[in-house]
């Protein structure tokens, strides 16, 4: 089947993800723990970005200065796109401002494909006023970020990349939350699909494994995980009603 007509559903969910995609988020888990990209805060959480309150923070962006670790995420990245999308699926690599860039620029090294940029919002002249770097007309475009909550940046960034004339299917992340509601259909319906590596669940069940964290804050993880919306209103975040 060509994988450019396979329907944009879902990404799989953790436990319905085949064994290799499996040993993927393991071993992506490993490396965030590893390299102190994980934060376990039940007792003061964080704000997202989209407004959810949550206990856990992944930054991905501590990857940049671990050479091994993000080559063989890119491995791990170039693998799982040429399995699920296909060995030709794209004709360039564009990251999302701003840490896409570096997930980007590794990919498309790794893929051989030029690479671009977008940025969040316009700069106010240009036929490309928010895309850095250049491409024809109905280039197959795959869309890099480090990580995905909501799915809603993925849609600024996606409908830029169209307006200016690139065709935008498939989007890739290192991490996906995998928790908060609506993430898979906000991208659906912007016909956009999602590949990652790893999950909160990956995370948390690599974590306990290694206890890596003090018993209270797994199980405060565990919780919110478990409860998402309700954690999140709970502790004044967004909630059920939003």
């Amino acid at each position: 089947m060509n994988p450019e007509s396979t329907p944009l559903s879902a990404a799989p969910a953790p436990g319905e993800r085949s064994d290799r995609h499996a040993d993927a988020g393991r071993l992506t888990a490993r490396i965030l723990l590893e390299t102190g990209a994980v934060n376990f805060r039940p007792q003061e959480p964080y704000t997202l970005t989209a407004g959810w309150a949550s206990p856990v923070y992944i930054d991905c962006r501590r990857l940049i200065s671990f050479p091994r670790a993000r080559r063989r995420l890119t491995a791990m990245a170039k693998d799982l796109l040429e399995r699920d999308a296909g060995f030709e699926a794209f004709d360039a690599v564009a990251g999302g401002e701003t840490a896409g860039i570096p997930y980007a620029a590794w990919l498309a090294d790794a893929l051989d494909l030029p690479m671009l940029y977008v940025r969040k919002t316009p700069k106010g002249f240009g036929r490309m006023a928010q895309i850095e770097g250049t491409f024809r007309d109905g280039t197959r475009v795959l869309l890099v970020e480090d990580l995905a909550t909501d799915g809603g940046s993925k849609r600024v960034f996606c409908d830029a990349l169209r307006t200016a004339g690139a065709e935008v299917r498939h989007t890739f992340v290192v991490f996906f939350y995998g928790v908060f509601p609506g993430a898979q259909e906000t991208l659906a319906q912007a016909d956009l699909r999602l590949h990652f590596l790893a999950t909160w669940w990956d995370v948390l069940e690599e974590a306990e494994r290694q206890q890596a964290f003090a018993p209270e804050a797994i199980e405060g993880v565990r919780a919110f995980l478990n409860d998402p919306i309700g954690w999140s209103e709970s502790r004044g975040g967004r909630g059920h009603a939003e």
